[in-house]
């Protein structure tokens, strides 16, 4: 890993609100995610799954993470299970996790090789009543692939028939949608790199630059500063491409006139950064471009204020609704009759604004949060709003990622990142 460890007093603290939310004589397993092939020996850069790192911190393929808080003796309340190392291993791949380590990482006091794992949870689950199982159910997802959480299931249910089973999902999506302080200062450290990544890419732009070299301008400066590359995979979108929401070929010239929409962030510590800014390929905007622009900034900041506690998500994107269709109408995007005539269940302003203005940001990109839950502070959420205008050849798309607050507007992680278009133009052209 790239990155700075965390302290593991947050794992200590997570797994300690974990196992206050179970039942009685009940376990919870956690397994690290699979090593996926591509094809021969290539295997894709293996991925922590975030429940796992979020309760222990391991960031390492073939770990298991075992919470039993009636375990009879207190040894096995906190168990990790790991791959044992050997000097072949490390001179083939590199260090890995030896039991002491492991403890400094997590603060488990009990670490297994995972060569014990069959009898050791056998052992433990004579005493158990409930095993939790560790679910997707996040309300995007969409997995074909046989996970390595999923054989487990499978094996499970078949080995231990007469045991109930419960969700750990709705316990984890409750506890990880509100952040510690120490995952704030994480995130803040992946926006600060994505500042950094846009800032040089102000001063590299201009016309006749592609956008993998945009794209590669991003990548230089987020692997210089620890982070680990792109959150999710980057949008770098001139021109009439900024009207596809999901472009990732990112594959054409940029033409002098037109826009850049560039939705990127950095990931640091498994931590994700959301941002989107749309700039000026020329260093500057027209007349119109900068009309439209100032609509979206609007548009951000009013909504903004509205991710207060006790909101809903879905009256939430309502409110932002009626902020757009004002500022179309003001546009002329819009007319009354279109906005009087509109279908309750697809908005006039959906013909401009189709996607959602906010979504939960932590160690996922769209990350856990109940959404028919009310907002809490803690919570992080992306503010995105965007105007797409097929017909004049651009769209424009701001997002900055903000923290929910007790008391008052939200705390934004991007708040150094150039937002206004003065100040956009005088950094390209400075």
């Amino acid at each position: 890993m790239k990155y700075q460890p965390i302290h593991n007093s947050l794992y200590i603290k997570n797994r300690r609100n974990f196992m206050a939310e179970m039942k009685p004589r009940s376990l919870a397993v956690f397994n690290s995610n699979d090593i996926y092939p591509i094809s021969a020996d290539s295997t894709m850069p293996f991925q922590q799954h975030r429940d796992i790192l979020y309760l222990s911190g391991v960031d390492q393929e073939e770990s298991i993470l075992l919470l039993f808080p009636d375990a009879v003796e207190d040894k096995h309340r906190e168990v990790l299970f790991l791959r044992e190392t050997n000097e072949h291993i490390a001179i083939w791949e590199g260090e890995k996790l030896t039991k002491e380590k492991a403890f400094d990482v997590s603060g488990v006091k009990t670490v297994y090789w995972l060569s014990d794992f069959d009898k050791i949870f056998f052992e433990l689950m004579t005493q158990a009543e409930t095993i939790y199982f560790n679910t997707n159910e996040h309300y995007r997802q969409s997995v074909e692939t046989e996970t390595r959480e999923a054989r487990f299931i499978k094996a499970t249910k078949e080995k231990f028939p007469a045991h109930n089973w419960a969700k750990s999902n709705p316990i984890l999506q409750r506890l990880r949608a509100v952040k510690d302080p120490l995952e704030i200062e994480v995130l803040q450290q992946a926006c600060d790199i994505t500042d950094k990544g846009f800032r040089r890419v102000l001063q590299f732009v201009k016309p006749g630059v592609w956008e993998y070299e945009i794209e590669a301008e991003y990548m230089h400066e987020f692997l210089r500063n620890r982070s680990n590359g792109f959150a999710y995979t980057p949008i770098i979108a001139s021109g009439n491409n900024a009207n596809v929401l999901h472009y990732i070929e990112n594959n054409q010239q940029c033409k002098a006139g037109d826009l850049i929409l560039m939705d990127v962030g950095a990931s640091y510590a498994n931590y994700s950064s959301d941002m989107t800014r749309t700039i000026p390929v020329s260093g500057t905007y027209s007349k119109r471009q900068k009309e439209v622009y100032n609509s979206v900034l609007k548009v951000k900041n009013e909504a903004t204020k509205l991710l207060v506690p006790g909101a809903y998500w879905k009256e939430y994107h309502l409110e932002v609704g009626k902020l757009m269709t004002s500022e179309l109408l003001q546009l002329g995007l819009l007319d009354k009759a279109d906005v009087q005539n509109e279908d309750p269940d697809w908005p006039a302003y959906k013909k401009y604004f189709m996607h959602g203005t906010s979504h939960h940001m932590g160690l996922d990109t769209h990350d856990y949060g109940i959404l028919w839950e009310p907002i809490k502070a803690g919570m992080v959420f992306t503010v995105e709003p965007g105007i797409y205008i097929p017909e004049e050849g651009f769209g424009i798309r701001l997002e900055d990622d903000v923290v929910v607050q007790e008391k008052g507007e939200p705390f934004n992680l991007m708040r150094n990142i150039p937002i206004e278009a003065a100040e956009i133009e005088d950094l390209m052209n400075s």
